[in-house]
């Protein structure tokens, strides 16, 4: 997986199937972490939090547009502010999300680049102190 200079990070690690991968590995940990999934409205019906953050992602990194297309602006904070999300939950997702990584087994460069940006993202949806530490 060399990337040339037009290459966007989306084709450099593999496209829209590396992305499935990740998504599927990271709601299998998320559906058996009773905290995260408490979180999802649709219970362990996890299929539309999977499309979404599936175009998410991918769009992100520089593929498909669609989540633009069907979503409109990400407006992370704002989508995740009804569900109270503290540090500990902020851990359990980055958890989740490190195990699908490490499955996905990305180049290092591109595993720091995602690692990265999702430490900062799910940071950053943090709306509630109950876990300050």
């Amino acid at each position: 997986m060399t990337r040339t200079s037009n290459e966007t990070i989306f084709d450099a690690v593999g496209g829209h199937p590396t992305f499935t991968r990740l998504v599927d590995v990271f709601y299998d940990h998320v559906d058996r972490d009773e905290v995260l999934i408490a979180m999802y409205p649709e219970g362990h019906d996890l299929t539309g939090a999977k499309h979404r953050l599936q175009m998410f992602l991918e769009q992100y990194f520089g593929g498909p547009t669609t989540y633009q297309e069907e979503r409109g602006h990400p407006r992370l904070r704002m989508r995740h502010f009804p569900f109270a999300v503290d540090f500990d939950a902020r851990d359990r997702w980055l958890a989740s999300m490190r195990a699908a990584l490490d499955d996905v087994a990305l180049p290092p460069l591109y595993d720091e680049i995602f690692w990265d940006y999702f430490q900062r993202a799910a940071t950053a949806m943090v709306n509630t102190n109950s876990n300050p530490v």
